[in-house]
C-alpha cells in the first residue's frame, strides 16, 4: 500500500481513540459510562445506531455476496423498514418507561430472575460470536490488502477497540459513530465514482451487463423454505430484525441514551431508514466489481479464492493513493463502532443482570469497576472467537446469518409473549423457552442432510436461515398454549401492550383537557 493510506488509517485511529480520551472524565457512575444520562441528541443517536448496524459484515461481505451472486441477502434489510414501521411507535417509548439500563429488566418484571438472566446470556452468546465475525472479516481484508499476517492484525485491532471502548463508555461510542457516519458515506462515494469513472470500462457497459446477467435480482420468489428464496430471507429479517428491536441490548441502549422519548423515536427511525441505501450501496459495488472484472480484461490473482476478496483488492489496485486509505479508515471504523457498541452493551448486561443480582449490595462504583473489567474481558473472547473462524473458508455473510439464525435465544418470541400475553407468567416462558431449545438443537444438528446427526426422513428439511424464526414462533406457541391451561396467579397487566396502550390513551385525553382547561 502507499504510505499516505496507512497514514491515513492510522490517523483516524488515532482519532477515536483522543475521542475516547476526550469523554474520559465524568464516567464516575454506571448511568453516565452505559447510559450517557440519557443526554445524547435524537439524530446522534441515530447515526450511532446506523454505525453500530452497518459493519465490516457489511463492508466486505456484502459486496462478496452481490459479486458472487445477486442482491438477494439484501431481502432482511428492506425487512427491517416493515417491523420498524409496525413496532417503532410502541417499543421505543414503553422501554424508556419500563427499564432503567438493562433492556431484560423487562424480562424479570414479567417472569422472574431466572428468565431475565436466560434473555442476557442468550444476548451475550450471540453478540460474541457477531463481534468474532466482525475481528475476523476487518483482519481479513486488511491482510490481503497489507499482506501481514491475520492473527497480529486480530490482536492489534481488538487492542484498540478494547482501549477506546473502556475509556470513554457509551457518549464516546456515540460520538465517534456519528464520525463514521459521515465517513462511511464518503468511502462509499468515493469507491462508487472510482468504479464509474474508470479508464478501463465506460459505466454505461457496466450497468448493462449487470442488468443483462439479473446480477440485481432479488432471487426466487418461489415458496421454498428450503432454499434461499426471497420468502425464506424475509422470514428470517422479519424475526432477526424484531429480536434487535426488541430484545437486542445494543439498540435499547440507544432509546435509553436519547434525551426524550420524542428523539429516541426519531433516532431508533432515522438509524433504520439510513440502513437500507448503505446495504444497498455496498450490493452495488459488488455487481459493479463483477462487470468491472469481466469486462476490462485485467485479471484477478490466483491468491483471491473467494469473493470477499475482491473489494479489498480492487482497493490496493485501482484506488489513487489516499482514497484507498479513506476506504479502509472507513472499513475499520465501522468495525471499530459495532465493537465499542457491543463492548459496552456486553459489560452493561454482565453488571446489571449477573453482578447486581448476586450482589445487590455493591456500591455503585464497584458495580462501575466490574464494568469496566467486563469490557476488557469481553473484547479477549471475541478475539479469540475471531482467531477460530480463521479456519474457515466459506463465504462470511452466509456463515453470519446461518450463526445469528441458530444462536438467537428465541429472544424475540420471548418478548412477544411478554408484551402480549398478559396471563403468561413464569412457567408459561419456561415451556415456551424449553420447546425452542430443544428445536434449535435438533435442527442445527440435523440441517443440511444430517452432517451432525443424521435422522433420515426425519432431518431438519428446510433452509438454515429459518432455524430462528421458527424457533421464536415456536416459544410464542408453546407458552401461549402454557398461559392458557396453567395461567399466571396474578395477571400481569402493568408492562403489556393493552396496559400502555391503556396509558397513551388516558394521557392523550389529559393532555386534551388541560389544554382546554383557562
Amino acid at each position: 500500500m502507499p504510505r499516505v493510506d496507512l497514514v491515513v488509517v492510522a490517523a483516524y485511529m488515532l482519532l477515536l481513540l483522543s475521542v475516547g480520551v476526550r469523554f474520559r472524565r465524568g464516567q464516575t457512575t454506571t448511568g453516565s459510562y452505559f447510559v450517557a444520562n440519557r443526554s445524547i441528541p435524537g439524530w446522534a443517536a441515530g447515526i450511532s445506531l446506523l454505525a453500530t448496524i452497518i459493519t465490516s459484515v457489511t463492508f466486505i461481505a456484502f459486496p462478496g455476496a452481490a459479486y458472487a451472486g445477486n442482491w438477494n441477502l439484501l431481502v432482511p434489510g428492506i425487512v427491517l423498514l416493515v417491523v420498524l414501521a409496525a413496532i417503532g411507535p410502541f417499543i421505543v417509548p414503553f422501554f424508556r418507561h419500563v427499564v432503567s439500563m438493562s433492556a431484560y429488566e423487562y424480562f424479570e418484571q414479567r417472569f422472574g430472575p431466572g428468565v431475565r438472566m436466560y434473555a442476557s446470556f442468550a444476548f451475550a452468546a450471540g453478540h460474541f460470536a457477531k463481534m468474532g465475525f466482525v475481528f475476523y472479516l476487518l483482519a481479513l481484508s486488511l491482510a490481503g490488502i497489507t499482506g501481514l499476517s491475520v492473527a497480529p492484525l486480530l490482536i492489534a485491532l481488538g487492542v484498540v477497540a478494547i482501549a477506546y471502548t473502556f475509556i470513554g463508555g457509551l457518549r464516546a461510542v456515540i460520538w465517534t459513530d456519528v464520525v463514521q457516519g459521515f465517513l462511511l458515506w464518503t468511502g462509499i462515494a468515493v469507491t462508487l465514482a472510482a468504479l464509474l469513472l474508470s479508464s478501463h470500462v465506460h459505466a454505461a457497459d457496466l450497468l448493462q451487463r449487470i442488468a443483462a446477467y439479473h446480477k440485481t435480482s432479488l432471487g426466487s420468489f418461489r415458496f421454498n423454505l428450503a432454499q434461499p428464496t426471497v420468502w425464506t430471507l424475509a422470514l428470517y429479517g422479519f424475526f432477526f430484525y424484531l429480536q434487535k428491536y426488541t430484545a437486542d441490548q445494543t439498540v435499547v441502549q440507544r432509546y435509553l441514551a436519547a434525551r426524550t422519548d420524542r428523539e429516541a423515536l426519531r433516532g431508533a427511525v432515522l438509524g433504520g431508514v439510513l440502513c437500507l441505501p448503505v446495504w444497498t450501496a455496498f450490493m452495488l459495488i459488488g455487481s459493479l466489481l463483477w462487470a468491472f472484472y469481466a469486462l476490462s480484461g485485467i485479471a484477478l490473482p490466483a491468491s483471491i479464492a473467494r469473493a470477499d476478496q475482491v473489494f479489498p483488492w480492487f482497493i490496493v489496485t485501482e484506488l489513487p493513493a489516499g482514497a484507498g486509505g479513506l476506504i479502509l479508515a472507513a472499513l475499520c471504523g465501522a468495525a471499530m463502532s459495532m465493537l465499542a457498541s457491543d463492548l459496552n452493551c456486553l459489560a452493561l448486561v454482565l453488571v446489571e443482570d449477573f453482578y447486581g443480582h448476586f450482589f445487590p449490595r455493591h456500591t455503585d462504583a464497584q458495580r462501575l469497576r466490574f464494568g469496566k473489567a467486563a469490557v476488557v474481558l469481553c473484547g479477549l473472547l471475541a478475539i479469540t472467537v475471531a482467531l477460530a473462524l480463521t479456519h474457515t473458508h466459506a463465504l462470511a455473510l452466509a456463515l453470519y446469518y446461518t450463526a445469528t439464525a441458530i444462536v438467537a435465544g428465541g429472544l424475540a418470541g420471548l418478548f412477544l409473549l411478554a408484551f402480549l400475553a398478559p396471563r403468561a407468567g413464569v412457567h408459561a416462558a419456561i415451556a415456551g423457552i424449553a420447546a425452542n431449545l430443544v428445536f434449535t438443537a435438533y435442527a442445527s444438528s440435523t440441517l443440511n442432510g444430517g452432517k451432525l446427526l443424521n435422522l433420515g426422513r426425519y432431518n431438519y428439511p428446510w433452509h438454515e436461515y429459518t432455524i430462528g424464526a421458527i424457533g421464536n414462533l415456536l416459544l410464542l406457541a408453546v407458552g401461549l398454549a402454557a398461559a392458557a391451561i396453567f395461567p399466571a396467579r396474578k395477571v400481569a397487566s402493568a408492562h403489556t401492550l393493552w396496559n400502555w396502550l391503556l396509558h397513551r390513551r388516558q394521557s392523550h385525553l389529559s393532555a386534551i383537557h388541560l389544554g382546554e382547561t383557562p
